[in-house]
């Protein structure tokens, strides 16, 4: 059996990305990537199963990165996180896949997509308190196996305060860090070393 269980994720054709301009790391206006990607004529699900070792797609990725009082929250993905390329790593960003769940009556726009966003958050993360949040950037890192097969949409989260807690397993030593702190943090996973690295431009 399939260790994904048939899910199915959002993703669009690295043709398209190439189309629009591939970039590596950040790139600061996602609005001119994002129409694109949202759009329902060029994304589609696919097997997660497939999509994962298939550098011909690219899984569009929510990746939620949390300050309070200009601390930025960090945690570590435990063993039983949904991608284990990844377990051990310390990261910044919360989110993951775009789910056939998460489909509505857009086909696969925008208003799917933001209910991705706020499914991942709330199976990930117990917030206690309002938070706002806004696209800051787009995220690709085609250096490694895990990023040439996702693409980032790097989601800034204002919290009203620190009261935040696991809500999986898989989220371990959960804590609120300074930037300087961050700046000097060797495990971090490699999306998260390239947000920390811009933090300044990325909060605004």
């Amino acid at each position: 059996m399939s260790k994904y269980h048939g899910e199915k994720v959002l993703v669009v054709t690295r043709a398209l990305f190439d189309q629009l301009g591939a970039f590596q790391g950040l790139k600061p206006d996602p609005e001119a990537h994002l129409p694109a990607l949202l759009d329902p004529a060029n994304n589609f699900f696919l097997d997660r199963e497939a999509a994962e070792d298939d550098p011909g797609h690219k899984q569009l990725i929510p990746y939620c990165i949390f300050t309070c009082g200009g601390k930025i929250l960090r945690y570590v993905r435990g063993g039983s996180s949904g991608e284990k390329r990844l377990a051990s790593q310390a990261s910044i960003g919360i989110g993951g896949h775009i789910n056939a769940s998460d489909f509505t009556s857009d086909h696969l726009g925008r208003e799917t997509y933001d209910n991705g966003v706020s499914r991942e958050i709330a199976e990930e993360l117990k917030i206690d308190g309002n938070f706002t949040h806004r696209i800051a950037a787009l995220l690709n890192d085609d250096t490694n196996e895990v990023g040439q097969v996702h693409l980032g949409v790097v989601h800034i989260v204002e919290l009203e305060n620190e009261n935040v807690a696991p809500n999986e397993a898989a989220i371990e030593s959960l804590e609120f860090v300074t930037p300087e702190e961050l700046a000097a943090d060797s495990a971090l996973e490699t999306w998260s070393r390239i947000c920390a690295d811009a933090l300044p431009d990325l909060l605004g």
